[in-house]
């Protein structure tokens, strides 16, 4: 059997980056996709589905599905940067919503502010139309647990 440290490094070489998601539950229920780009960053995407939707007069997306989809983001980009398949734990994540997100794909990149031995602070923006139109950004503080 493989070991999970194998398995992930298995993950990054093949790019495929499903496999990934797979081992977090609740970034596979949302359907959170990532891709690495040309620069070594983490460009994820949160296709657009009828139950993540809060409001529906509007329609728009829930501010919970919004945070939860920029948690994940920033817990898998911290993963990827460590190269490593614990999961690190929330210490706090505050998140600014700028717009509404609106019933359609939504994006978001994470810049990895810190990176210490114990202590990790990652800032996720999320997007939809336009990378520069942000509809909510979060700042996160993380505590590392490492393999």
């Amino acid at each position: 059997m493989q070991d999970k440290n194998d398995f992930f490094r298995a993950v990054r070489e093949s790019k495929d980056f499903d496999k990934a998601i797979e081992m977090i539950p609740y970034a596979n229920f949302l359907g959170v996709r990532f891709s690495e780009r040309k620069d070594g960053s983490l460009l994820f995407r949160m296709p657009f589905d009828e139950k993540n939707v809060g409001n529906t007069a509007l329609p728009a997306l829930h501010g919970g599905v919004i945070a939860g989809f920029m948690e994940n983001a920033a817990v898998i980009s911290l993963m990827w940067a460590m190269d490593s398949t614990s999961t690190p734990k929330i210490i706090d994540f505050n998140v600014d919503y700028t717009l509404s997100g609106r019933a359609q794909e939504t994006y978001a990149r994470c810049d990895i502010v810190k990176l210490g031995r114990r202590i990790a602070n990652v800032q996720v923006t999320a997007y939809q139309d336009d990378p520069n139109k942000a509809i909510a950004v979060a700042r996160s503080h993380f505590k590392l647990v490492r393999d």
